[in-house]
């Protein structure tokens, strides 16, 4: 769950977020101390799938993973892509970490995932343009009130860097279980038409989940303990 933070929603400052939440449990500190070091996106540099994995492969970028429940199934459902994931709030890097290392033996760990704790625009700058094949924003911190528009996400700066970043043909989801977010989204993609095609012929293409997407828990509790309508949104890059 992220936001960025720019005094003028053209142009791009920072993302900020929770930093820490409860203190993290004796196997989750453990993680965070060993795996997330061999793990982690270099602090410095480009950013490519040849310095992160050794080898060419297609990359997916996820903004905000929260737990990274979406983040580790599709890269247990594509062994051969990389993903790479930025979460600002430490808690979430250290769930995220209990399913890289295999959830205890629900899967294998898994080799193709790095992950940035802290900004991922930061991270996002330092990857080569065209280098994305997909791009994930799910349930992003709403800011509901208009005096915070700008610091949502989704807004012309950052939707700008997202298109650079995706190579043509690349795909960037969003997904939101909040109204005035989902309208300020749409908004915000109308007026850059000309850099994606809205993935959606029928109504019921965005209102149900499509295939190959995980459910976060945010998802996952909006539904189920709020009641939410949740909304799926897919866009190509031209």
């Amino acid at each position: 769950m992220t936001a960025y933070k720019s005094g003028d929603p053209t142009t791009i400052n920072r993302l900020y977020g929770r930093a820490k939440g409860k203190p993290l449990r004796a196997g989750q500190q453990a993680l965070v101390d060993h795996l997330l070091p061999q793990i982690a996106v270099p602090e410095e540099g480009e950013v490519t799938a040849e310095r992160l994995f050794g080898e060419p492969c297609a990359l997916h970028f996820e903004i905000g993973f929260g737990g990274g429940e979406h983040m580790a199934a599709r890269a247990d459902m594509l062994p051969d892509h990389g993903f790479i994931g930025a979460e600002p709030f430490l808690n979430g890097v250290a769930q995220a970490l209990t399913h890289v290392s295999g959830d205890n033996g629900a899967h294998p760990p898994l080799g193709n995932v790095r992950v940035h704790h802290g900004d991922a625009l930061e991270v996002l700058r330092r990857i080569p343009d065209g280098s994305l094949s997909f791009l994930y924003l799910l349930h992003p911190d709403p800011w509901p009130k208009a005096r915070h528009a700008k610091r949502r996400m989704m807004n012309d700066g950052p939707v700008d860097l997202f298109a650079a970043k995706l190579k043509s043909g690349g795909e960037f989801r969003f997904g939101t279980d909040h109204a005035v977010y989902l309208r300020h989204a749409l908004m915000v993609m109308r007026r850059h038409a000309d850099q994606f095609e809205w993935l959606c012929d029928r109504p019921e293409q965005f209102q149900n989940r499509p295939g190959g997407w995980p459910e976060t828990r945010y998802e996952h509790k909006a539904r189920t303990v709020y009641g939410h309508e949740v909304w799926y949104f897919r866009w190509r890059r031209i």
